[in-house]
């Protein structure tokens, strides 16, 4: 894919340890200082990030690269669409990739990560 070729070119560009992880069939670009939203990024087949590397983490950056494979580049336009109008917790790709394991807490005790969605 396209995407993650340029992903990787860029993680390397900036210096970025690029490792293959078999487990979630996917490129993790760490050690990055930036060029980065939020704890990491997915691109294509690519997880851009600076340190957060835990299993669930990959697991739920595994996810959106399969949703990166489903909609192509034109993923890029529906998440941003999508945060906007849902920003973080409540956007449906975040979800789909299991907000625990991309570290999204709680809002309160008595409530629900999703925000109760």
């Amino acid at each position: 894919m396209v995407a993650t070729v340029a992903a990787l070119a860029y993680a390397a560009v900036l210096r970025a340890q690029i490792v293959f992880d078999e487990e979630f069939d996917l490129f993790v670009c760490a050690g990055m200082r930036f060029g980065f939203a939020r704890g990491g990024t997915t691109i294509g087949g690519a997880y851009l990030t600076g340190r957060n590397t835990g299993a669930a983490t990959l697991r739920h950056e595994a996810v959106h690269a399969g949703q990166w494979a489903r909609y192509g580049l034109g993923f890029v336009v529906r998440y941003l669409i999508e945060e906007v109008r849902h920003p973080m917790h409540r956007n449906r790709f975040e979800i789909e990739a299991g907000l625990v394991d991309g570290g999204y807490v709680p809002l309160s005790p008595d409530q629900p990560a999703w925000g109760g969605i």
